[in-house]
């Protein structure tokens, strides 16, 4: 296994648990820890024996508390174009793209890059202690990394943009009313509910799970037939293996062995 400086990762029973982990910063996102992300997604993509990716922060404090500023407070604006771009390609799109569904356990601060890096992930939960924001306009930039896109996708736009323009943070039950995650449990049972949740996904089809997750992202892409997606999709799942073991399961009334 590859060893990261900024990802701690433990695969067990087909998922694989990967904690990001640069504990005096918070948990900050920086170039070295991004390039670690798409290393660590790139091989995660290929491994046949994972099904099921749990993103979370390590410690109590943060998920990730935001971008580390110090990195580009001195940046002009084709390096910030560069930055973003960069950022948006090898990661943020990267994890939303992924045929394996990615969970993202929120523990404490999501702020700025870490919420749009939650934000890219398929599915959130939240601990009650998790608090999240998109605080960049008060530094004189907006959100980079998808922020303004996916989170008014997912909350609509009035909602995201008073998040965004006011820079509040919002409560984990704020979030879980307005959508933005689809549970919130106490600290101590988050990672414990993320594997409860990972397990129920893993006890279906992979094969479909891929395609469903590529044919919802087509609803958000420009230029995209969301639904002629979905049409050659669900086509294609008639000749997958995991099609003939699900249908023969349900019509023998048993459990399908995925």
């Amino acid at each position: 296994m590859t060893t990261f400086e900024h990802l701690l990762v433990e695969k067990q029973d087909r998922i694989a648990w990967v904690s990001i982990h640069r504990p005096k910063k918070l948990n900050a996102l920086n170039a070295a820890l991004l390039e670690e992300l798409h290393q660590l997604f790139l091989s995660l993509k290929e491994e046949s024996d994972i099904r099921i990716i749990v993103l979370t922060g390590s410690g109590e404090k943060a998920f990730v508390a935001g971008a580390d500023i110090a990195e580009f407070a001195q940046f002009d604006a084709q390096q910030g174009k560069m930055l973003s771009r960069k950022g948006q390609k090898t990661v943020f799109d990267l994890i939303a793209q992924s045929s394996k569904p990615v969970i993202a356990a929120i523990n404490g601060f999501a702020l700025g890059g870490g919420l749009e890096l939650a934000l890219s992930c398929h599915i959130r939960i939240a601990s009650t202690n998790a608090r999240m924001g998109l605080p960049e306009t008060s530094l004189g930039v907006i959100p980079g990394y998808g922020g303004t896109q996916r989170l008014a996708q997912l909350i609509g736009r009035g909602r995201a943009t008073e998040m965004i323009l006011s820079c509040r943070m919002v409560t984990a039950e704020e979030a879980l009313n307005v959508g933005l995650v689809s549970q919130v449990v106490s600290q101590e049972e988050l990672l414990s509910s993320a594997a409860t949740l990972a397990e129920k996904i893993m006890c279906n089809s992979s094969n479909a799970m891929g395609h469903a997750l590529r044919a919802i992202d087509a609803a958000y892409q420009e230029g995209v037939a969301g639904f002629e997606q979905e049409i050659n999709a669900f086509g294609e799942c008639f000749g997958h293996p995991e099609f003939k073991e699900g249908t023969q399961a349900f019509l023998e009334k048993r459990k399908a062995n995925f």
